[in-house]
């Protein structure tokens, strides 16, 4: 048995590289976003608590950045926490919250975010997240909010279509003001008042989601127009290397148009 999970791992590595060594020899998406989707399920299949399913996918997110930064990936946005996840039980948003708090702790002292440079930012309705993790984060940013090198953003207590309505509530306010005219407002403009508007390009190149599930769920509808979408049906705990590799082998097999 040993014997034969030694040989899995060889081809495994094998096939990695292989895979690594083709990505490489072409053009690579400068913003890849992730849909962090089937940590319940993964939990249940295992005969575990939704806790351990939240707990195993949020170790995959760190790893999942380091992959990006070798492949030098400039941004990287993961889908964490939606709006619409605050419906669910009491306890299990607590428990989710905890393990965010957890692992942002974490972030915050992890020395490879100023090696590398990357400048980290929450992005959402971040008022209605409990008030310790709410603090962790604004001091991750404040000691990230000069780099360039990498950005990684959060997606917490985060819609799209509240970010659309934010967006327009400060536009609306600023042309109340006479900050604005209303003949100023247009696609260039609007895309400075979404939560996005602080990353060189705001508009990922690839969205992956996995899980098997084929949607967006409300994930950066206005910056996602012309995104190439990849959906793997593997639970986000059960996330590798390879898949994410293989995802961006489909997204350089594709001819982007851009509606040309």
């Amino acid at each position: 048995m040993l014997r034969g999970i030694l040989r899995s791992i060889g081809i495994y590595k094998l096939y990695e590289k292989w895979l690594l060594n083709q990505v490489k020899k072409l053009s690579m998406p400068e913003h890849i976003a992730v849909i962090l989707d089937g940590n319940r399920r993964w939990a249940l299949e295992h005969s575990l608590p939704l806790f351990d399913g939240h707990a195993h996918g949020a170790k995959v997110g760190k790893t999942f950045l380091e992959w990006c930064i070798d492949l030098n990936i400039k941004t990287v946005t993961l889908y964490v926490f939606s709006t619409e996840n605050f419906r669910r039980s009491k306890e299990e948003v607590e428990n989710i919250m905890k393990i965010i708090e957890k692992e942002a702790l974490e972030l915050s002292n992890d020395k490879r975010l100023h090696k590398n440079r990357v400048r980290v930012k929450a992005i959402g309705r971040v008022d209605l997240l409990p008030q310790s993790l709410r603090e962790i984060l604004r001091k991750i940013e404040e000691s990230t909010k000069d780099y360039e090198d990498h950005y990684l953003n959060i997606a917490i207590a985060y819609g799209g279509r509240a970010e659309i309505i934010d967006a327009t509530k400060k536009i609306a306010e600023d042309v109340k003001n006479n900050k604005l005219r209303l003949e100023d407002i247009d696609e260039e403009l609007f895309i400075k008042y979404l939560y996005t508007a602080h990353l060189p390009n705001p508009y990922p190149d690839l969205i992956i989601r996995t899980s098997g599930e084929e949607r967006l769920s409300g994930f950066l509808l206005w910056q996602s127009a012309y995104s190439e979408l990849c959906f793997l049906d593997v639970y986000w705990p059960d996330f590798r290397k390879i898949d994410l590799l293989r995802a961006i082998r489909t997204y350089q097999r594709r001819k982007r148009r851009f509606g040309c």
